[in-house]
């Protein structure tokens, strides 16, 4: 299990990371800032697909492990089942993450920044801590189902 949790923070660091060095690269115009600024068009469909994703994401994200076969796969899998669907689970707030960092800088619009805010406060509600590790390849619904 120990194994597996390292993995997850692993990917959730890595991402933390890569943000950081983004908006260090960009803020000391290594890589170029705002250059996507003046195309209202396209700032507004990448938007819209963004706002979209995001909308999605983040609720399917922090409900993945609660629904029946994904958390039966869970129980009965436990390590590679947790690996395989923690890292989906990452995956799904980290990737909107990273892409609405970029498309930040790049159209230098409020609105992408906003939504990396968002995401990146979600990443704290599925944190990859051994208790939570542990909690989540459990058999808990017996309990609730039985109370």
């Amino acid at each position: 299990m120990k194994k597996v949790q390292r993995l997850l923070l692993a990917i959730l660091i890595v991402t933390c990371l890569l943000v950081v060095v983004m908006a260090v690269l960009f803020e000391f115009d290594v890589l170029p800032c705002g250059i996507l600024e003046s195309d209202a068009k396209t700032e507004y469909i990448v938007a819209i697909i963004l706002e979209i994703t995001t909308l999605c994401v983040i609720p399917l994200a922090l409900r993945l492990f609660k629904f029946g076969k994904i958390h039966q796969s869970l129980v009965k899998g436990k390590e590679k089942a947790l690996a395989r669907w923690g890292t989906l689970r990452l995956l799904l707030l980290c990737m909107p993450l990273l892409a609405n960092v970029i498309c930040y800088w790049l159209f230098m619009a409020p609105t992408f920044a906003y939504m990396a805010i968002m995401l990146f406060i979600c990443l704290f509600f599925i944190f990859p801590s051994m208790e939570r590790c542990v909690v989540e390849t459990s058999d808990t619904r017996q309990s609730e189902k039985t109370e």
